[in-house]
């Protein structure tokens, strides 16, 4: 959209103010680069139109794509101008967490959306050994109960399906509060105290789970 205006916050607009470019752009910040990453992320946004957002981006020079060396398909990676977007970033999402949050409906409750955030917020380096194996049983849910978060040599992925080994850590509760405590609005305390949250697991790991799993960068 052309503003028609030689004003910067116009200017800024008419590269970032489109449907899903903010989310893109927390997406990037965050780590994702693969198509599949970001689309994960996104949630219901379709191929196509993240395609045509991504291109977007990339003749702004804000993005760069590049081929994945023996695969197909690209990365997308923040040029300095993308980068340099982040403190804009957190500032929308400081005001959001002020002024946009009074309730959150049932629908905007995205598992797997917080699930990425989760897998996103361990520190592998304050776990015990090379692997750890954290399972979140979601007991409001009839499908998508059971998620596994396998940390190995450093690596973390997710899965849906039972890996068959043993839980160091075990969370059983409701995505709301879960999604509650990650995001600050109350503390792992306060959710087991009312029952809502239980967890189960070796003492060194469920004592503290905020200095190996940490919170929302704006609780």
């Amino acid at each position: 959209m052309k503003y028609n205006q030689f004003c910067p916050i116009a200017k800024a607009s008419e590269l970032l103010g489109d449907r899903w470019t903010f989310l893109i752009m927390r997406e990037l910040l965050s780590g994702g680069s693969r198509f599949n990453e970001l689309q994960r992320g996104l949630g219901n946004i379709s191929p196509s139109l993240l395609t045509t957002r991504l291109r977007g981006l990339e003749e702004a020079q804000i993005i760069e794509r590049k081929k994945i060396r023996s695969q197909q398909g690209f990365e997308y990676f923040l040029t300095n101008a993308g980068k340099e977007a982040l403190p804009v970033i957190q500032a929308l999402g400081k005001w959001g967490m002020s002024w946009a949050r009074d309730q959150i409906n049932d629908d905007e409750l995205d598992v797997e959306l917080l699930m990425l955030y989760l897998s996103r917020s361990i520190k592998p380096e304050k776990l015990i050994g090379n692997e750890t194996i954290i399972h979140f049983k979601f007991n409001d849910l009839k499908k998508l109960q059971d998620w596994w978060i396998i940390v190995e040599n450093g690596k973390i992925d997710i899965c849906l399906e039972d890996p068959g080994k043993e839980v160091d850590v075990w969370f059983n509760t409701d995505v709301r509060t879960m999604m509650e405590v990650w995001m600050g609005d109350q503390s792992y305390k306060s959710a087991i105290n009312s029952n809502k949250l239980k967890i189960v697991g070796l003492a060194s790991l469920t004592r503290d789970i905020t200095k190996w799993m940490r919170n929302s960068d704006f609780a």
